[in-house]
């Protein structure tokens, strides 16, 4: 099973930045999963001196889903396609938003001190090594600091695998094609296939060294393909880290 890796799968993105508002825009409650992973960071008093990054912004659909969770909260996002930024930098944004071009393995070097949360969509997938990714992002978080992936993660079920697939082949490559980015739809089928399972996944964070590792599903029809994966960076208040 051939995947997009780095610089292969940043070009992809690339092309497919024209189109992909239009085609995620298709996929019913895709905001509002969004959003709801947004607002289970429960960043306390709306985010209002914290500061935020957004891992794997794309066109900034993440970036304002947070914005929505956390309106008073500086957030940095940043991206590997430079056409997803594009995208994403000509939309409307408060001056607290600011967006690098900088792939995840490169989130080290970023330079902006320690962040209070970290929420990644759709990014732990595709990237080459994640747990060199998600040991940087623990870098960056201060002690007691949030994460939140908004993953496509299989359940484990063969239910969900068949119900992904049947999407996939359906739907979603058949629409991808039209736009033309076969290979990068045919990479989103294969990659939830390969990438680790709900459960597995909530094992790579712990090994990784976060603590109070959750698991919440999101709603509709993607119950059981999609997650949100809720951690923290050491201890935390319970009446503030309530998952």
């Amino acid at each position: 099973m051939t995947l997009l890796r780095d610089h292969e799968l940043a070009r992809a993105f690339d092309h497919a930045s024209r189109s992909y508002d239009r085609l995620t825009a298709m996929n019913p409650g895709h905001h509002a999963d969004l959003r709801r992973s947004a607002r289970r960071l429960r960043l306390p008093r709306q985010g209002a001196g914290m500061h935020v990054l957004d891992l794997g912004c794309g066109t900034g659909a993440s970036t304002r889903a947070l914005l929505r969770a956390a309106p008073c909260a500086r957030i940095t996002a940043v991206d590997a396609s430079s056409g997803m930024l594009q995208r994403a930098l000509a939309k409307p944004w408060p001056a607290r938003v600011r967006f690098l071009h900088r792939n995840a393995e490169e989130v080290h070097a970023i330079g902006e001190g320690l962040f209070d949360a970290v929420f990644a969509a759709y990014l732990f997938r595709n990237v080459t090594n994640p747990d060199r990714v998600l040991a940087s992002v623990r870098a960056l978080l201060r002690p007691g600091g949030r994460l939140a992936v908004h993953e496509y993660s299989l359940s484990g079920s063969p239910v969900h695998r068949w119900l992904w697939t049947a999407v996939c082949h359906g739907l979603i490559v058949p629409v991808g094609t039209l736009s033309g980015d076969r290979a990068l739809y045919r990479h989103l089928w294969r990659s939830v296939l390969a990438f680790d399972t709900a459960p597995t996944f909530e094992d790579r964070l712990t090994r990784t060294g976060f603590t109070r590792v959750r698991t919440a599903p999101v709603a509709g029809w993607q119950t059981g393909i999609v997650h949100t994966f809720l951690a923290c960076n050491g201890s935390a208040p319970v009446t503030e880290y309530a998952l």
